[in-house]
Parts: structure tokens; sequence; C-alpha cells
């Protein structure tokens, strides 16, 4: 179904009542313990640290069994969202469509349900998801893949009162939108000020299925994920049952704020399997701020291609850390050429905060606003060096990147050990002239196994720019002579530029 994108869900079994009498029970010891030892120092160190223990359990018994309360409060805000829009009726979902980028581990679940073709005419798609009011006005929060290319947005409240709801913004980048519902007197929830921690208790609101609101629990599993949606990957896991329709819908701490927007599920069956992400509060607050100001969102940008440090790279560098976040190609004409950083660099904090891997970076980076000075540390040629830079904007579309070449007009050069054939890119119809095309990638050799294609294209070798063929022989012959156990290449492919470091062997 279009505008609905399928999630990813660990199912959090339903309490048995024996195990709630068991919960409570146990509680009711702790309790009890604690009221008995607690006087006695002896036990438990100082009075004052058994005063400290006392409280604590104290507070675990005031813990609530049950989260009627809380939903009673919370679930009057709750929406449910439904679109429609029109479309080609032979146009499946397009890559254009797709709420993840191509290859993204959801892209095969959003194409499941993107929704059906007819043959002819046009077609009427509808969608659904789940929102949640911010304020008393009628400005709710959803996904972006919910509302995507709607033309007609209708919301239905707890009450079941329905009603036209207009977008204001959206963001693909983060997959939330902001839309509006005229009216007064909405019942609305506050977004968390304070992050959550691992196994805290939440709950997760929305509207699966159609059937209307629907409350399940569970805890934080983890923080910090990239599920491979996107540059700023940032998302909370967590295991309350998540099923199709709870996109755009809250996830709840026990004090009635959210922490996260629900937004997708891992769910190899099509259900919940208790694996569910959300999307951080404070990740919301920034973009729907912006999108209620403007209705875009504008990101800071440095203007360069960064991946991972991995002990190989750092290895082939001399690098004894793997922290910070590798350039592997500057843009022309960005801040981060202007200020000198080139390939190779390692950018190891923001403004004095360390980074410690590319994404990290991305999502400071991101955060931050166009026109902010940024002081970058770098490692540069092995050296540690300071840069200062002003943020431009990040570009609306990447750049296009050079597309594989496979036609070749002069002979191949074969470097064996390695499994790759080679052609000076000058040669070969349709490359810009620099650098080394790979024309042939052996089955099985070291080359394949990380990650080679016929028409990538090598630029540079142990930090030596290459040409030709013999260029790429002299420089793994200098790297074996420097004792080196693997070579730096740095790749250029229809995926971008990066650096792969090749173990040398006998090559």
């Amino acid at each position: 179904m279009h505008g609905h994108r399928p999630r990813l869900t660990l199912s959090a079994s339903t309490l048995s009542a024996r195990r709630l009498a068991l919960l409570a029970t146990t509680v009711a010891g702790f309790g009890a313990a604690a009221l008995v030892f607690a006087p006695q120092p002896d036990l438990f160190g100082t009075p004052a640290q058994a005063q400290n223990l006392t409280d604590k359990v104290q507070q675990l018994a005031q813990r609530p069994v049950g989260f009627a309360d809380i939903v009673e409060k919370v679930k009057p805000a709750v929406i449910s969202v439904r679109v429609k829009l029109e479309r080609p009726a032979s146009a499946g979902p397009g890559d254009e469509d797709l709420p993840f980028p191509p290859g993204s581990p959801f892209e095969r679940f959003f194409r499941k349900f993107g929704g059906p073709n007819a043959p002819g005419g046009k077609e009427v798609v509808t969608g659904q998801g789940s929102g949640f009011f911010i304020s008393a006005d009628g400005y709710a929060v959803t996904n972006n893949h919910v509302v995507q290319s709607a033309e007609t947005v209708t919301v239905t409240a707890d009450d079941g009162k329905t009603y036209t709801a207009k977008v204001i913004g959206t963001d693909s980048r983060s997959d939330l939108a902001l839309i509006k519902v005229e009216g007064t007197s909405f019942p609305f929830v506050k977004l968390a000020d304070a992050s959550p921690r691992i196994g805290d208790w939440v709950l997760a609101v929305g509207n699966p299925f159609g059937l209307g609101g629907t409350v399940t629990a569970g805890i934080v599993s983890a923080r910090g994920r990239d599920i491979g949606a996107g540059p700023y990957d940032d998302f909370i896991q967590i295991d309350a049952p998540v099923n199709k329709g709870n996109s755009g819908g809250p996830t709840f701490d026990v004090d009635g704020n959210v922490i996260g927007v629900n937004t997708a599920i891992f769910s190899p069956s099509g259900g919940s399997v208790g694996i569910a992400f959300a999307i951080p509060a404070d990740t919301v607050k920034t973009v729907v701020a912006q999108l209620r100001d403007k209705g875009s969102v504008t990101r800071g940008w440095i203007g360069v291609q960064i991946q991972p440090l991995t002990p190989d790279l750092a290895d082939s560098m001399g690098l004894k850390q793997t922290t910070g976040a590798l350039v592997s190609e500057p843009q022309p004409d960005s801040p981060a050429v202007k200020a000198g950083i080139q390939s190779g660099d390692v950018i190891t904090s923001v403004d004095g905060a360390a980074v410690h891997d590319a994404r990290e970076l991305a999502r400071r980076i991101g955060t931050m606003a166009p026109g902010a000075s940024v002081k970058l540390a770098l490692i540069h040629q092995g050296q540690e060096k300071t840069v200062t830079l002003t943020l431009g904007t990040l570009p609306n579309e990447k750049q296009a990147d050079a597309t594989p070449q496979n036609q070749r007009e002069v002979p191949d050069s074969d470097v064996p050990k390695l499994g790759l054939t080679l052609a000076p890119a000058s040669k070969v119809q349709g490359s810009d002239g620099n650098g080394v095309v790979v024309t042939a990638v052996a089955d099985g050799g070291v080359a394949a196994d990380h990650g080679f294609q016929v028409g990538d294209i090598i630029l540079d070798v142990g930090g030596k720019t290459v040409s030709t063929p013999a260029d790429v022989r002299k420089s793994l012959a200098d790297a074996r002579k420097e004792g080196k156990r693997a070579v730096l290449f740095r790749v250029k492919s229809s995926q971008g530029t990066k650096f792969v470091a090749l173990p040398l062997g006998n090559a």
C-alpha cells in the first residue's frame, strides 16, 4: 500500500496472570525486605547507604503494575491517518517513490505492500498510518512515507471524528512529516526532553490494520540503531509489538511523554517479531520546528564523501586507532575543499566533541544549521590538524556519480594475484580519463572478496595517483618493499568514492 512502509517488530508476548502475580509478589517481597534490613548498617554499609537502598526498592514498588492510567491520558492525542493519491494504473512503486534508498533492507517490504496495480487508466491508491497531535491547534506528527505524494489526507481522532488535514511539510531524510487539522482544543502530547535508557518501559500507540487505536507495551531494547534507511539513522529499538498501520504513531515513556515516532519494523514473516524502530524525540523536535516555520528542512553540509575507518584501512594508513570518519573524496567547491580537507584525511572531532565513526559525523553535521562555523580536528598524512569552516546547505539531490564503463578500446593488463584486469581510463570510451578502469574481476580473488566490480575506477594506490596498470603494479611493489601487509586503493564506483585496503600477499 502506497504511503505505508513495512516495519520490523519483535513480538512482545502478553504477560499471563500468573506472571503478573509473580512480579507483584516479588516487588512486595523486596519492599518488605528493605523495611526489615535497612536499619542494619552492618549488612548494607553506612546508614546512608542503607537508606539509599530502601529508597530505591520503594521506588520499584511504586512502579505501575498496569498502564491504564497512562493510556487514558495519552490515547486521545493519537490519530489515524488515511491518504489517497492517483497514479497510472500500470505503475508500481518505483525507486523515486521509495521512502528508503534502493537496496536498503526495507525496499523489498515497501514494494510488497506498496499497493495493487490495475490494467490501464488511473488507479486510486489508499494508504494508512498513525500520528499524534503536538498542539491544541491541530498540528500533528506522522511519517513522511505515510503522507508522501498524497492528494488528500484524512485524520480520524480517538473520539471517532474525522477531519481533513493539510500537509505542512515533509522531510524524507528523517522520514517525518507535519500535518495540520483546523480547529482548537485538540488533546495533545509532549515530546520527551530526556532520552530513554535501555530497559525502560515504553508504550506504542497506533492504528494497526485499521482496527482503531491500539496500545502495546515493551521496553527499550537498544539505542543508536542504523537500519540502512539513510545517512542520519539513529533509531531507538523497542520490543513492543508494532504492525502495519503503526507508522507515524508515538512511543511513550511511563510519564506519558513521546520518546519516539514508530517508523519501521523488522519482520521476515510480515508480522510483529519484536523488533521495532522509532525516531528519537530530539530528532523529531528539530525537524518539526523547521517544518512548522518554513515547510522544509535545511541541514549543514561540509561536502565530503566519508566512510568508516576499518582496522584494515587504519593499518594501511599507518594509524593506530579506528575512530573517526575517513574522507574518501571532497566534493568540488565544497566548504571542505575550501578548508583544505583532502582524500585520506580522518575527521576525529567536531567542535571538540569526538567523532567515533562516519555515521556519527553525518548525523552531527546534519543537525547543524547552514552558515554555522565549525571547527574540525583531522589526521592529515599522519599529523593532527585543525581547520575551521562555514557549513554550506545540504543539496537536495546527490551529484550523479560516474556510471561504470564496460567498453574498452585497448588491451587489458592483469594483476593476477589480486584477481584484477585493468585498462587506462584515458583509453576507455565514456570514462573521464582519470585513473585505471577495472575491466574484469576474477571470481574468488582478493579483489572480488573486497567488493571490486567491473567498471570501478582506481584513482590511486598507496597514496599515489595511477593512470595505467603499470602504475598500479609499481605502487604495489613499493608497498611490498616498505613491508606493508596491505595497500590502500581509492576507488570510484556507481556508489561513490571510497578507500579499500587490499592485502598484498604475493601480488
